[in-house]
């Protein structure tokens, strides 16, 4: 008898010590995976912060990469937003949000923003955070076998705000070869069934030569809306990709787009519903790329195009921009300027708040393109 009280003594000693271990190594595995601040704002410092901190205004981050990784192993629902400060931001990997266990909706969102925003008093050009590429451009995208494309931001979630960056493409040599474009892809989203992706006041720029930005946005699903950004010498500005059906409730308004060697806008996937106003764009390569098979007309108010080379085409892809087309599928408004030739005139000087905008009281001003809404 005594025996067996024993060995049952024994068995519960076993089975707490087995629960003590069990219990300090969900302890330790919880610990690489620190909780979500309780306001839902996660702060981030490339100079200062650290990502062993809590992600808190005093004990911010130091990587977007990190602040995603938080987000994505997340339980629960609400609002998130991811605040940059000013500062240099190196993605050597794509920070892809792709939360299996946390729900956004249409009001309480998920926004990846700047801490200072353009129409704040304290902003200027120059506190914009600054993302760059500079990973290996290895990806597949879609499991395709193409050996050159890199993905920057990645968005796999819906109802997602992007606003207030500054973002810049890839130091690599774009062309090597006839036939071969490596490319990074600096916002994307795959999602056909996705939902709910706004990208506003942010800076897209870019230099051929130097640091090309192949395509600053590249966007699946429904519910794509880009706003009050500025593209300066991009390939390609806004791409609506593949859908699950026409992609309804998408939208391009005062954006200012200059001096894109590809094309400014490609409607691949949008419904007749997509809004088209006050936009400017100028010295473009190609305004305008349809779907291949060119079925749907689109309507444009309150804009301008002011020069260009060519103005509607329709298919083409990363290595070519498809063939001219009807330009009459494009149904332009008493308001639209269109012009072969022309010029408008942009502030050049880097201490200027209006920096990179068309100059006030010149053409096209009064539309309100740019990172502005006030």
């Amino acid at each position: 008898m005594d025996h067996k009280k024993s060995i049952t003594r024994l068995a519960i000693l076993f089975t707490v010590l087995y629960l003590c271990l069990s219990t300090f190594s969900f302890a330790q595995r919880h610990e690489l995976i620190p909780n979500l601040p309780k306001d839902g704002q996660i702060y981030l410092n490339p100079e200062l912060g650290s990502d062993n901190n809590n992600g808190q205004k005093e004990a911010p981050l130091r990587t977007l990469y990190e602040a995603a990784r938080r987000v994505n192993a997340a339980n629960g629902k609400g609002a998130i937003t991811i605040l940059l400060s000013e500062g240099i931001y190196g993605l050597d990997a794509t920070v892809t949000f792709h939360p299996a266990n946390w729900w956004f909706s249409k009001t309480e969102r998920l926004t990846i923003r700047s801490e200072v925003l353009p129409d704040e008093s304290a902003w200027g050009p120059a506190k914009m955070p600054v993302i760059i590429s500079t990973m290996p451009l290895n990806f597949k995208p879609m499991g395709s076998s193409d050996p050159g494309t890199s993905y920057g931001i990645q968005i796999e979630t819906s109802h997602v705000t992007i606003q207030g960056l500054r973002v810049l493409g890839t130091p690599v040599h774009e062309q090597p070869t006839a036939g071969v474009v490596r490319r990074n892809y600096p916002i994307v989203r795959e999602g056909l069934n996705l939902d709910d992706l706004r990208i506003t006041q942010c800076l897209f720029i870019g230099d051929r030569n130097a640091i090309p930005n192949h395509l600053a946005v590249l966007a699946s699903g429904q519910g794509v809306v880009v706003d009050h950004c500025v593209f300066y010498h991009v390939k390609d500005a806004v791409v609506f990709f593949l859908s699950e059906r026409p992609a309804e409730h998408c939208e391009m308004h005062h954006n200012l787009v200059v001096g894109n060697y590809g094309a400014a806008v490609w409607s691949w996937s949008v419904a007749s519903d997509f809004k088209y106003y006050n936009n400017v764009v100028t010295d473009a390569n190609i305004f305008w790329v349809l779907n291949e098979k060119d079925q749907l007309s689109f309507d444009l108010t309150n804009s301008m195009v002011i020069g260009y080379n060519q103005l509607v085409n329709k298919g083409g892809g990363a290595t070519g921009f498809g063939v001219p087309a009807d330009p009459k599928k494009l149904r332009l408004g008493k308001d639209v300027i269109i012009k072969k030739e022309g010029k408008v005139q942009l502030e050049d000087d880097q201490t200027n708040r209006n920096y990179l905008h068309l100059k006030p009281g010149t053409l096209g001003a009064d539309l309100g393109a740019g990172l502005f809404m006030k």
